[in-house]
């Protein structure tokens, strides 16, 4: 119809145009207005307007810097519409400084103007400038939108300004927007990212209507301060959920280390929706990294490569890391090198080195680290596996290198760092270097006490093992079940028998741990070796289980020793019920092995 028109005017010109830029048809739009203003034909401050949008649309800076020329030329400066139209688009195209400039180009801003600054400083990140003309608003006697509250409190949320929303908090209950949905949730969400839980939980509560934004966020908030239960309970009482919701509660499971609840729940999420993205896979995924769970990983492999989500790179990297902890070590290494490609980063370089070094492929690990350093710069992490592998196969030369590169490298050593360089130097037989880097500085890090208490005991030197702990214990530093067994394998090595029963009684009854089978092993060997018969038999008496095949061997041996005849042939009689290849029979003097396929019995030999 425009087309057949004989004659056009303005309005008409400005009725095609504005149609075009509402139909989503910028390119159409802009050569309309070019013929336009060709044929020299005035435009309107609403064909100026939709033209904006049309350059707000494509993200054309150039062609809105153009118009806010033509819009001056044409003194439409005091336009609020068009001031307005200009502070948005710039703020779509992140024009930041042009966005401050345009907007006090309006003489007059209105709530909309307003509106529309403080949402584009929001979505640019600059959450501080959005709350500043957010307060300027107010002292201007704007009364704001609803929206706009939301884009304040949320500006507070994305920078953690607490303080901040709690005044706007404030503002909200006095002008009367609780009343609103969109100000309760983003109240609610403010106080749920910034930490007070307990807030947003109470405004939850009393909220008379609570919309699926709202119990998201709490749902979000108490999952990520791992109350899990108290997330849950939410969750449950949610009308509907969605993506966002379940993805919180997956991430919630993983993080409180509930991983069998996070399978669990997922299995819930596939019955009730079929929806899900990259984020909800690598969470099951890494769940099932922390229960060593192969066959559920592969599956989720399976699963993203159907919904066409293998491609997210934060994917992979979970997939790396799962099977290079579960030990399928070439499909991490394929998926590592082929897959990947140029999106590798030091998170899946770290992932597979790890694995090496856990699955005691140290010559590999250490090669993995060179590959890396061609294409990305290691982090703490990787030199702490690369450590590790060099102490798996004493390395001393490699680890002076690693830890050489560190300091040149000007590499903060933290105590992850000093931990791994302490049992490295151990192992190595550089007891003395271990020492040096132990007292480098203090800390509050159990794995570095550890493994120093430790490598006391790899060098004979456990009376000062069990003085570290003693000095841990006094500035604070809460031993765990690794520490006790340090101490247990010191006293071993200095006869200190008195002093390993009171530990192994400390760990029980003082810090509420419950000894691992590696504790009963110590306990054994320490009452055994130094030749404590009956406290020995009074310890297996009171075991919570059955001693194993091989502390029955052990058992077996210092009855022998010492002469303890009744809880020898009791220990002969446990091991020849596990049916051993080579049954025994109890003798004072020597331990008399017999063999069932001849008569014959050596002491002290196998036939």
């Amino acid at each position: 119809m425009f087309d057949a028109m004989p004659r056009r005017d303005g309005g008409s010109w400005n009725a095609i145009i504005s149609a075009s830029s509402r139909a989503g048809h910028p390119a159409e739009a802009f050569s309309l207005f070019a013929d336009m203003n060709s044929l020299g034909i005035r435009p309107k401050d609403v064909t100026l307007a939709s033209v904006l949008a049309c350059c707000a649309e494509c993200l054309d800076l150039r062609g809105a810097q153009q118009l806010h020329g033509l819009i001056a030329k044409r003194d439409f400066q005091s336009n609020v519409i068009l001031g307005t139209a200009l502070v948005d688009v710039y703020g779509k195209c992140l024009s930041l400084t042009d966005v401050r400039r345009a907007f006090d180009d309006i003489l007059q801003p209105n709530d909309v103007s307003w509106n529309i600054i403080i949402r584009r400083y929001r979505l640019a990140g600059m959450g501080d400038m959005a709350l500043h003309m957010f307060f300027m608003m107010v002292r201007a006697g704007v009364r704001p939108l609803v929206y706009t509250v939301a884009h304040a409190m949320l500006a507070c949320r994305d920078n953690c300004a607490l303080k901040e929303g709690k005044c706007i908090h404030s503002f909200v209950l006095r002008r009367g927007y609780d009343h609103h949905i969109h100000a309760r949730s983003s109240v609610v969400d403010m106080y749920a990212k910034c930490g007070d839980i307990d807030a947003a939980q109470r405004l939850f509560n009393l909220a008379p209507k609570k919309d699926v934004v709202m119990s998201t966020s709490v749902v979000s908030g108490l999952a990520a301060c791992g109350r899990i239960a108290d997330a849950k309970m939410v969750f449950d009482g949610m009308e509907q959920h969605n993506l966002v919701s379940w993805n919180a509660m997956l991430t919630g499971y993983v993080k409180s280390m509930d991983l069998t609840g996070a399978l669990d729940l997922f299995q819930q999420m596939r019955h009730e929706t079929k929806e899900l993205d990259v984020v909800t896979l690598a969470s099951v995924l890494n769940a099932c990294t922390g229960l060593l769970d192969l066959g559920k990983g592969e599956e989720l492999h399976a699963l993203a490569l159907k919904c066409g989500l293998f491609s997210c790179p934060f994917f992979r990297n979970a997939l790396v890391r799962l099977y290079s902890k579960c030990g399928c070590l070439r499909t991490a290494k394929r998926l590592l090198l082929f897959e990947m490609g140029s999106e590798r980063d030091r998170y899946a370089w770290n992932s597979i080195i790890s694995g090496y070094e856990r699955h005691s492929m140290s010559e590999d690990a250490l090669h993995a680290l060179r590959e890396m350093q061609s294409e990305a710069k290691p982090s703490q992490s990787t030199f702490s596996s690369a450590l590790a592998a060099c102490a798996n196969i004493f390395l001393l030369k490699h680890g002076k290198q690693i830890h050489a590169y560190m300091i040149r490298n000007r590499y903060d050593i933290d105590d992850i760092l000093r931990s791994a360089l302490v049992d490295m130097y151990s192992k190595c037989r550089l007891f003395d270097y271990s020492t040096r880097i132990f007292e480098l500085g203090s800390s509050d890090d159990v794995i570095l006490w550890n493994s120093m208490i430790f490598a006391c005991a790899y060098h004979s030197k456990g009376d000062y093992g069990l003085g570290l702990l003693d000095e841990m214990r006094k500035q604070g530093v809460r031993p765990d079940s690794v520490t006790f067994l340090g101490a247990l394998v010191s006293c071993i090595c200095e006869g200190h028998v008195g002093l390993g029963r009171s530990y192994f009684t400390l760990m029980i009854d003082e810090y509420s741990i419950v000894p691992r089978i590696e504790h009963y092993e110590c306990m054994i060997e320490l009452l055994g070796k130094h030749g404590y018969m009956v406290e020995l038999e009074d310890f297996v008496d009171h075991m919570p289980f059955e001693p194993t095949t091989a502390m029955w061997l052990r058992i077996f041996d210092c009855c022998r020793e010492y002469g303890n005849r009744k809880l020898g042939q009791r220990a002969a009689q446990r091991i020849n019920d596990s049916k051993p290849l080579t049954p025994v029979i109890f003798v004072e003097s020597a331990p008399v092995y017999e063999c069932s396929d001849c008569d014959d019995a050596e002491p002290m030999s196998f036939c």
